[in-house]
């Protein structure tokens, strides 16, 4: 799993493994929560982070939800900027 952002206690991670690749989706980590996010409608469907930290990750994916995409296409991952 590759780390592309880091931002206010957040760490955001991407899987690149073809059976745990679908749907286009991101991991986003605080501390011991957890949240997966689909990049196309950026809703977490599985995890517990907390409702600001929930909000904090959308308005950053929101800003790279394009750059997600080529990454989830191409499988290539790179750090993307925090939110600030």
């Amino acid at each position: 799993m590759a780390e592309i952002a880091r931002f206010y206690g957040l760490i955001i991670k991407m899987f690149f493994l073809k059976s745990e690749h679908n749907p286009p989706h991101f991991h986003a980590l605080y501390g011991e929560y957890v949240g997966e996010f689909y990049i196309r409608t950026l809703e977490m469907f599985e995890g517990d982070l907390p409702p600001r930290a929930v909000s904090l990750v959308r308005e950053w994916a929101e800003l790279n939800q394009n750059e997600l995409l080529k990454m989830y296409n191409s499988r290539t991952a790179h750090e993307l900027p925090p939110l600030s």
